[in-house]
């Protein structure tokens, strides 16, 4: 059975409280107006960040990404595309046991899981270590539907990022294309020591490959499996 995730997602509030620098408490939510947010000057690197995926599990009519038959449920992944300082690159994700991102003894990246449904209460989370910021370049986290029609609207997917310290950071999957079974949600971007968040909220019609082409990463791709 589904869970109704709308009881665990208040509405924004209009005006947040807000410290003594003029800083908002309060969940930061990026929109196409307001795309984008500074994770350094609101204090929030530094220590663990938790990148948390929610969605709503419904039937589906027919076979997904990689031709699958008639299911049950959406099974929707959460996934990066990662590159470090030093020119590395990969991807994280649960296709092809891709859980970590390997780098210099201690992985900076990392995947806690597979949610096949969309029912398990926390979602699928992903791990950055935001105290190793100077060696990450960017990383593209994105979802992509890996079985069930490319249902975006039915799945009301949510991405809430959580910093060790200040405020959550929300990327509501709220604009829909029926035709494209991958939505690329963030971009995290290291700039002169600065670490950005960035709305994409667009949507790509195929797979990692294609959204490595669209953003210029650069890999090469080879079928995989879960």
């Amino acid at each position: 059975m589904a869970i109704d995730y709308t009881k665990r997602r208040p509405a924004t509030p209009a005006a947040g409280s807000a410290s003594g620098d003029g800083v908002s408490l309060s969940k930061v939510t990026l929109t196409k107006s307001a795309p984008s947010v500074s994770l350094t000057k609101r204090g929030a690197t530094g220590g663990e960040l938790r990148v948390n995926l929610q969605w709503t599990s419904g039937e589906v009519a027919r076979g997904g990404l990689f031709g699958k038959r008639r299911g049950r449920s959406i099974d929707l992944d959460l996934a990066c595309l990662w590159e470090f300082s030093d020119g590395s690159k990969g991807v994280v994700q649960a296709l092809g046991n891709a859980f970590q991102a390997p780098y210099q003894g201690a992985p900076i990246i990392r995947l806690d899981g597979d949610d096949r449904s969309g029912s398990a209460a926390g979602g699928e989370n992903m791990m950055i270590d935001l105290s190793r910021v100077d060696e990450i370049r960017r990383i593209l986290v994105f979802a992509f539907i890996y079985e069930g029609t490319p249902n975006w609207a039915g799945a009301d997917g949510v991405v809430t990022l959580h910093p060790a310290s200040g405020p959550e950071i929300e990327v509501r999957l709220d604009e829909h294309d029926t035709g494209s079974p991958t939505c690329v949600i963030a971009m995290l971007e290291n700039q002169g020591g600065e670490m950005l968040v960035r709305r994409e909220v667009r949507y790509v019609s195929g797979g990692q490959a294609d959204v490595d082409r669209a953003y210029g990463w650069g890999m090469e791709w080879a079928r995989g499996r879960k």
